[in-house]
């Protein structure tokens, strides 16, 4: 598993180790059941805090990512990713609706909208 941490982004450390992590994930190149390493062992080949892995640890668990068993460590969790994926979706469309009444309500144009959506997507993959 590799995790390139970037010190030249906005982004906290601990959150561009758990959109990696998630990406794994969501990618497939991590399975349920697949072991994540020791909140230690990532730490030192990342060469970050313990504190900051464990932080990040914390958010995976929460979000239904990983599951940690004390002694034995942390695994990729059997959580259905398709469930997942559905919830981001809802609330993609969520806002997109908001984003496309306020178009509305002040004269910009869809191909407008659709510009700067594409410009916001793009730039947010290559900020991950």
């Amino acid at each position: 598993m590799e995790i390139i941490i970037s010190t030249n982004r906005n982004k906290p450390i601990y959150e561009q180790i758990t959109s990696q992590i998630k990406e794994m994930i969501m990618s497939g190149e991590l399975q349920a059941g697949d072991p994540i390493p020791s909140m230690r062992s990532l730490a030192k080949s990342i060469q970050v805090s313990v504190i900051t892995v464990q932080k990040a640890y914390e958010d995976l668990q929460r979000d239904g990512f990983i599951d940690t068993t004390v002694g034995r460590g942390s695994f990729v969790s059997a959580t259905n990713k398709d469930m997942f994926q559905e919830e981001q979706l809802k609330k993609v469309e969520e806002h997109l609706m908001k984003a496309a009444e306020i178009a509305h309500t002040s004269g910009i144009k869809l191909e407008k909208m659709v510009d700067m959506l594409t410009v916001f997507y793009t730039e947010g993959k290559n900020e991950s």
